[in-house]
């Protein structure tokens, strides 16, 4: 069982022990550290935050654990009960509140849950503030609210429908070619929020919407994480139903994934770069994603005449690096889509709406779509190392060793070589280097990856 603290937020698994799991005590005391670092960036009389939770069992407990918390440091809740992660996101500016909590752990196992922080922007907390509440739930540095300064919840569960209307008002969503086109669509919802809002969405779109684990009771009908070895489900369906593709999304609904008409998978990665066309065909400009994404984004930017840059692994570094760009849109290869027209977050509900227009004007099977789009293989792999070993130093000479070659040493090592790329970069939580490589066929992939792992084991001696 485990407690992972870290500047995004808290993630732990539910039951155990006070500070080696996601007990109630540690609920309350990180709820009420970053109600502390709330009250510090504004002298006010009123502070306000929104909360929401996607469907997993123990949300209900974790919230109102997390909502009478802030209310007992006189902070008044915005409670949105079921909800997504970029619903918060969305309402927290649109309340105009001092910021948000998730109460979800994205594609965990149901045993997990977690405190996903923002600030007044709807955004994730940067490191610097996400080391200022850590530093105040450690020093118990909390101070609560006498009885008549009290805060209170506010239910408000009109989020979904409003985040919908902020998508259906977006420019670049063609409505009306999405109406004629009569799209059918299975959505596997993972039995969380997205059983809500994707099939809602859908719906105010005039697609038809099979519904396949959409009841949000929490108990996920598979592996949460949206990879083709968990959607055995999703992908029988789409034939049966003679579907013109499948819908997947993660428990909070931040991460997307299609799969085409005869129930193969599109590609996690390439739900950014099928959106980033239609995006770039409309508005030519910038993108970003971070390191260990797919090439083919950098490919269809330059298609269309923009620039394309990578930043550091976490969605806080794409962001940073998309506003530094001005870029138009960006994300994560993990099906993340980020369009800042709408706000700095992913947010699958945005990527469906982009995705369905494009698939209308361009009036292709999903299948012909892919086809169309650069084609490269992922491998990801990790070396489990000992305690004492220095990875740093391994890293380093990694460096060293492949100095004559394209290197970016933000996060870790990536090489880039003329038709593939490896990525090296260690665990924050143990002792691993990650291994992730791309190139021209899945065997040259793995292959690279092997190389280097044996490249690796010989520098450490192991």
């Amino acid at each position: 069982m485990t407690l992972i603290k870290s500047i995004s937020g808290i993630r732990g698994t539910i039951g155990g022990k006070v500070e080696d799991n996601l007990t109630p005590i540690d609920a309350v005391k990180f709820a009420a550290a970053y109600g502390t670092w709330i009250k510090q960036q504004r002298n006010k009389e009123n502070y306000r935050v929104v909360v929401g939770r996607d469907a997993r069992i123990s949300g209900e407990m974790i919230q109102s654990l997390v909502m009478n918390t802030l209310v007992g440091m006189g902070i008044h809740v915005i409670d949105l009960g079921l909800s997504t992660t970029p619903t918060v996101e969305v309402a927290v500016p649109m309340e105009h509140a001092d910021g948000g909590i998730i109460l979800t752990a994205s594609h965990n196992p149901k045993q997990w849950n977690a405190l996903k922080l923002l600030n007044h922007k709807g955004e994730f907390l940067n490191g610097e503030e996400g080391k200022k509440i850590l530093d105040i739930a450690a020093a118990n540095d909390m101070t609560f609210a006498e009885v008549d300064n009290l805060g209170k919840i506010i239910k408000n569960d009109a989020y979904i429908d409003l985040h919908i209307d902020e998508v259906l008002d977006l420019p670049l969503v063609n409505k009306s070619a999405i109406e004629a086109a009569n799209f059918k669509v299975v959505v596997d919802g993972v039995n969380s929020t997205g059983g809500i809002a994707i099939p809602l969405l859908l719906e105010r779109l005039g697609v038809e919407a099979v519904k396949l684990y959409c009841e949000p009771t929490g108990h996920f009908p598979h592996n949460p994480e949206p990879l083709k070895e968990h959607l055995g489900d999703l992908a029988r369906a789409v034939v049966k139903e003679h579907a013109d593709f499948g819908i997947v999304v993660d428990p909070d609904v931040d991460r997307l994934a299609f799969m085409d008409e005869i129930g193969e998978m599109f590609g996690e990665e390439y739900t950014l770069v099928a959106c980033a066309d239609y995006v770039l065909s409309k508005n030519p400009g910038n993108t970003v994603s971070n390191m260990s994404s797919t090439r083919a984004l950098r490919d269809i930017t330059e298609k269309h005449g923009g620039t394309y840059e990578a930043s550091a692994v976490g969605e806080v570094n794409v962001v940073e690096l998309m506003k530094k760009n001005n870029v138009v849109i960006g994300g994560e290869g993990n099906g993340g889509i980020i369009y800042p027209e709408l706000h700095y977050g992913r947010d699958a509900l945005v990527g469906v709406a982009l995705f369905l227009s494009l698939l209308a004007e361009k009036k292709l099977s999903v299948s012909a779509l892919r086809a169309t789009y650069p084609n490269y293989f992922m491998s990801k792999k990790k070396i489990q190392l000992t305690p004492q070993l220095d990875v740093d130093a391994i890293l380093k000479t990694m460096e060293s060793n492949y100095s004559h070659e394209k290197l970016t040493t933000i996060d870790g090592v990536k090489i880039d070589f003329a038709d593939s790329w490896v990525h090296l970069r260690k665990s924050n939580t143990e002792p691993i280097i990650r291994i992730y490589t791309e190139a021209q066929s899945q065997k040259a992939a793995d292959d690279i990856a092997d190389r280097f792992i044996a490249e690796i084991k010989a520098v450490a001696n192991i």
